[in-house]
């Protein structure tokens, strides 16, 4: 029974309700004030069935504008992928010994893109920059039903046309359309994990929160405390891209096949969700004076950054592992690899410094960024507090299949490892 709630019907309810739970969110939003005791008068009032049809008849299937900026903007991010320079490199040695390769533009593909929104903006009188707010519902419809063609293409080019030894299937359709059924699948050289991940759905977040931005501005004119979470989202989104060659050697890229949890989430989930407490900010009070919003941008901006530091200094080590062989200013376990194409390889598992306070301590600064970008929404509602719940529980379970991956990876020395770092995230906590 556990497999088939595992494989089967949880994957089945995920996606379901992860689809109507985003044309709720939205709507809730945007038209109920925010309050979850609205919405359940909505539904009282209406009855479920026509109060869902009330809501998504209109914005379904989207709009013909939202389809055309979808493509167009689909398209710029394809084009600055290919065209933009950056220098080639390698994401880890998969289990069949595949090596994906990438290139370095993300940041310029990023400051590009920020620089055509704002020319729009000023330059063509007829760009309405606060689009994202005006027409989100119609977005969602699109960007739904594009993202499920877009799985369904995935698991069937996985299947019949993989790119590469790293693709399968279980037998289960379920399942495999849900996780996927290839790793890391291309087509005309562009790696559609990277693309869905970084060039859609993290490229469209600051775009997204940029638009809230402008919309209250015409609205009520700007308030302090959707400045400071813009600001620090703004923040955190650029050290992404910066970093971006270290995402791509994360858990998310080594493991995660390009199905509906990865690609669907980064289609939908990502533009809705991870942008929700700015969009809830939008017609709050202001709840910030000067001083307040000042204190709280930089003790995020230092979360940020701090986390930041975390997974640069980890890229930059193991780097350097790889050419020296050897670690001379910090603390390691050298670790030798029990599984795989790269059995017998050594890899260094940092004890000293942010590393050595806990495993996975770059999630307590990553869930304190969340926090300060989602303090400015106060506590009126319980709602702008969702994405912060939920990146609470993504970051405890991926910490938690990263330690079953390791100790299954590399035995005694993982063990070694934990006896020197103890605590899984949050010191002498858990």
């Amino acid at each position: 029974m556990k497999h088939v709630f595992r494989y089967t019907i949880g994957p089945l309810f995920l996606m379901v309700s992860t689809p109507l739970f985003a044309f709720l969110f939205w709507f809730t939003a945007t038209n109920l004030d925010g309050s979850l005791n609205n919405l359940i008068h909505f539904f009282a009032t209406k009855g479920l069935a026509d109060g869902f049809y009330l809501i998504l008849s209109p914005i379904f299937f989207g709009s013909k504008f939202a389809w055309s900026v979808i493509a167009i903007f689909s398209l710029i991010e394809i084009l600055l992928m290919k065209i933009v320079p950056g220098k080639i490199y390698f994401g880890p040695t998969t289990a069949m010994g595949n090596r994906p390769v990438y290139k370095q533009n993300g940041l310029a593909c990023f400051l590009i893109t920020l620089a055509l929104f704002f020319g729009c903006s000023i330059y063509i009188p007829s760009f309405n920059p606060a689009l994202f707010y005006t027409h989100m519902g119609e977005f969602i419809g699109a960007m739904n039903l594009f993202s499920l063609a877009f799985c369904t293409f995935l698991y069937l080019k996985g299947r019949y046309f993989p790119s590469s030894s790293d693709h399968g299937i279980s037998k289960n359709l379920v399942f495999d359309f849900y996780w996927g059924t290839e790793l890391y699948p291309r087509i005309f050289g562009i790696d559609l994990k990277q693309w869905t991940n970084c060039r859609f759905g993290m490229m469209s977040w600051p775009l997204i929160i940029l638009s809230f931005l402008y919309y209250q501005n015409e609205r009520s004119g700007l308030h302090l405390s959707l400045i400071v979470s813009v600001a620090l989202q703004l923040l955190y989104v650029t050290k992404f891209f910066i970093w971006e060659k270290g995402y791509m050697r994360s858990i998310d890229i080594m493991h995660d096949r390009a199905g509906y949890y990865i690609c669907w989430g980064c289609l939908v989930w990502v533009p809705v969700v991870y942008t929700s407490p700015a969009l809830f900010i939008v017609h709050l009070p202001e709840t910030l004076n000067f001083i307040t919003a000042f204190l709280i941008f930089v003790i995020g901006a230092a979360a940020i950054l701090g986390n930041f530091w975390c997974d640069y200094q980890r890229m930059i080590y193991r780097e350097e592992y790889q050419k020296t062989k050897k670690l001379s200013s910090v603390g390691y376990i050298e670790a030798i690899s029990k599984q795989g194409e790269d059995r017998g390889n050594k890899y260094p598992l940092i004890t000293t410094g942010l590393w050595g306070i806990s495993r996975n301590f770059r999630y307590v600064l990553e869930l304190l960024g969340t926090f300060f970008w989602t303090l400015p929404a106060s506590f009126f509602l319980p709602l702008p507090w969702f994405y912060f719940l939920f990146l609470t529980i993504l970051l405890v379970d991926r910490a938690n299949r990263n330690d079953s991956r390791c100790h299954h990876r590399y035995k005694e020395d993982w063990i070694l490892y934990c006896q020197n770092v103890p605590y899984k995230i949050i010191p002498w906590i858990y």
